[in-house]
């Protein structure tokens, strides 16, 4: 025990001496970036998380196709802080996060580097602002991933979608030009081995588990393989109930976790019901 505690601490130290100095040295340049509105602003951040990923030792593999151009929005389960991660390591795109963790320390800082879009759910007024600047920058043609299941599970279930925030895409600028993905997320397995229904501690991060606590343990731990599956693009104006959309979503990305868990074959089409 005394020696995996040794080399946990280890690879906390290894991890902070490496990104520490990079992420100083990258700041500035994507704050630059981000008030001139260059499009590099949304890759460097894609550098930077693939080069975290490495040094956490996630490995993310892909299933499906994802959408590479034009206004995009995602939609996902939602399981750790992690997903953030792992998604940022494959897309240039920005993330939709509640109000709060704007006021985070360093992680706000990392939400706002990503162009995150926030949304104070508690104040009705404040969503709409929410939906107008996600429809904005639908209009610059970014990718936006939203987690729609508005919180984090336990990573063995898909809770229910929210829609409040689909109503971004009713807007008439863009309505016509949106392409939405259902995507998948599943913590696969671990140091090789398969992840249990009572190993979601290790990785999920929901209820009121504390942060830094979980951050820890996460970077003391082995590997980590994760899958990500994007399914078929749906066309926005051909979904123009966004509880239908996101009953949809929700229910491709339940399938899709189950045969990813299973080890069986995605489908090549599905069905828009």
């Amino acid at each position: 025990m005394m020696v995996r505690e040794i080399v946990g601490r280890i690879r906390i130290a290894l991890f902070l001496t490496a990104i520490v100095p990079v992420t100083l040295f990258l700041i500035p340049p994507q704050w630059v970036m981000m008030k001139f509105r260059l499009r590099a602003a949304s890759w460097l951040p894609l550098i930077y998380h693939r080069f975290v990923s490495q040094m956490m030792g996630l490995r993310v593999r892909i299933h499906g196709a994802p959408l590479l151009s034009g206004p995009r929005l995602f939609l996902s389960n939602h399981v750790s802080w992690l997903d953030i991660v792992a998604f940022g390591s494959v897309l240039p795109l920005s993330f939709v996060a509640r109000a709060d963790v704007a006021s985070w320390p360093i992680f706000g800082l990392f939400a706002k580097l990503q162009q995150t879009v926030f949304v104070d759910r508690t104040r009705k007024m404040a969503t709409k602002a929410a939906v107008t600047s996600v429809a904005e920058r639908f209009s610059r043609g970014d990718a936006i991933l939203l987690f729609a299941e508005g919180t984090t599970s336990d990573g063995n279930r898909v809770l229910d979608f929210r829609s409040a925030l689909l109503g971004a895409l009713s807007t008439e600028a863009v309505a016509d030009q949106v392409r939405v993905q259902p995507v998948a997320l599943l913590y696969r397995n671990r140091a090789g081995m398969p992840l249990r229904r009572f190993d979601g501690p290790e990785i999920a991060w929901y209820g009121d588990m504390d942060l830094l606590p979980h951050f820890a343990g996460i970077l003391k731990g082995a590997p980590i393989v994760i899958d990500i599956w994007f399914g078929d693009p749906l066309h926005a104006d051909q979904m123009t109930d966004r509880k239908v959309l996101a009953l949809t979503a929700r229910d491709q990305i339940r399938a899709a976790r189950t045969l990813l868990a299973r080890g069986r074959d995605m489908p090549s089409s599905w069905p828009v019901t």
